[in-house]
């Protein structure tokens, strides 16, 4: 059986409104305008200094607005979401199967733990590998490996399943098969661009392309 690794937002989790009412509060907090949603979605998916980087463009500032986000993440934004309709049975599925489940997410590791805690099936993954406070951890080509590396698996046992390009991207950094879902943020475009290797539209699909 395969280890499969899930990204977080937008792939077991519509984590929209938590994201992106702590990206506005944090935008509030250093004083800036707050572009309208379409924009802040943008967020959804990269590292915080990722995506605040270019908008502020000092490093000091970034470390504000990421403080800013943290704040309200941890009070209200963390249970700011919903679980995708089918994800739960899916991942009973695959653990029935006898597959090894894990997270493997740009959120901060307490933060995606809190949120794995709190899910029904959190129970199911063997471990939850997000990115370092400090950023110093957290493409996901550099998550991967650290899941690898964790986990003691090869990436030619494993999956990657994810909504996002950077998903996409950090398995094939390591030769990784990958599957993109089409009921997040990232679309079939931006998936095929990456170079998925699968796209499915429903939860229900994974355990059957994973044991073909």
């Amino acid at each position: 059986m395969a280890t499969v690794f899930f990204d977080m937002d937008g792939t077991l989790i519509n984590s929209e409104v938590g994201i992106t009412r702590c990206v506005a509060h944090a935008l509030t907090q250093m004083g800036l305008e707050v572009p309208p949603e379409c924009e802040l979605r943008r967020w959804i998916g990269p590292s915080l200094r990722t995506s605040f980087a270019p908008l502020l463009r000092d490093d000091g500032r970034v470390e504000q607005a990421v403080l800013h986000y943290r704040d309200r993440f941890e009070t209200h934004g963390w249970a700011e979401h919903e679980v995708y309709d089918g994800i739960a049975d899916t991942i009973e599925m695959l653990h029935a199967a006898g597959h090894r489940l894990a997270v493997v997410t740009a959120k901060n590791e307490p933060h995606a733990r809190k949120i794995a805690a709190h899910l029904p099936f959190g129970h199911r993954f063997v471990d939850v590998i997000g990115a370092t406070i400090d950023g110093s951890r957290s493409d996901k080509p550099e998550l991967i490996a650290e899941a690898l590396h964790r986990l003691e698996v090869s990436a030619d046992e494993c999956w990657m399943i994810g909504d996002r390009r950077m998903d996409i991207e950090g398995a094939l950094h390591h030769g990784m098969r990958n599957v993109g879902v089409l009921w997040g943020f990232g679309g079939a475009d931006e998936l095929r661009g990456a170079g998925a290797q699968r796209l499915v539209s429903r939860p229900d699909e994974l355990p059957g392309l994973l044991a073909a």
